[in-house]
């Protein structure tokens, strides 16, 4: 076979503990995962309870980051780009209509995270009813730490998540707090798209979501999983 041109590198991640790197297939996210950030954005209605998941992608490029200080390019199209930290899963196996108790067994580890969302086109795409994919799925837009595997770090379902701009606390919830738990996101997941190896899901965020500027410095953090500093630029 003969390609028109090389095919582009695969966005990798580094794992805690391994010369190894996870190469990222796709990107999952769930939304309004915590109950308190949902009504932040007043999108939760008390009369019906935990309401069920529902995902959009960023592309598998718009990854960056790994160990150390992580520089991120403040994205064009927009004045008001926000954080959301988040636990991420990162999938080793795959499968299609997957039980919630098989789901963990897909599992290869665990990162902290940081979905970047430039949150004014967002919300005229939602005041036209058009689709917001460029208001999530932008250049460097998935921000992840090294990969924690399983088997140093377990499978985190309860701990402090939190972040920090310049030193000022801006997000601070626990995981226990998240509506659906992560072997229930993986198996709703799989029967919506057969998931593979790969694949990485951005869990949700707690309240506290707010702007950010370029030159700002966001510590952010999952207990037992790990922590991340990026830098806006």
């Amino acid at each position: 076979m003969s390609l028109v041109f090389p095919p582009h590198p695969v966005a990798t991640l580094p794992v805690v503990g391994s010369g190894q790197r996870f190469p990222v297939r796709r990107i999952f996210c769930v939304g309004r995962n915590y109950a308190d950030h949902a009504r932040e954005m007043g999108a939760l209605d008390q009369a019906e309870g935990r309401e069920p998941p529902f995902f959009f992608t960023k592309p598998g490029d718009a990854v960056v980051g790994g160990e150390g200080e992580i520089s991120v390019a403040y994205p064009p199209q927009t004045n008001n780009l926000h954080h959301e930290v988040e636990m991420v899963v990162a999938l080793g196996a795959g499968g299609a209509n997957v039980t919630v108790d098989a789901a963990i067994g897909l599992i290869f580890g665990y990162a902290v995270g940081l979905d970047l969302t430039r949150r004014d086109m967002q919300a005229k795409a939602k005041e036209k009813s058009h689709p917001w994919d460029m208001s999530k799925g932008f250049d460097q837009s998935a921000v992840a730490g090294a990969i924690r595997p399983v088997a140093l770090c377990g499978h985190p379902a309860a701990g402090r998540i939190w972040l920090t701009v310049n030193g000022q606390p801006r997000q601070d919830g626990d995981l226990s707090a998240m509506m659906w738990k992560v072997a229930e996101i993986v198996a709703n997941l799989s029967t919506l798209v057969r998931l593979e190896a790969g694949d990485l899901i951005y869990t949700g965020t707690p309240a506290g979501v707010g702007p950010i500027v370029r030159g700002d410095v966001l510590d952010g953090g999952v207990d037992g999983v790990g922590t991340l500093r990026a830098r806006i630029v």
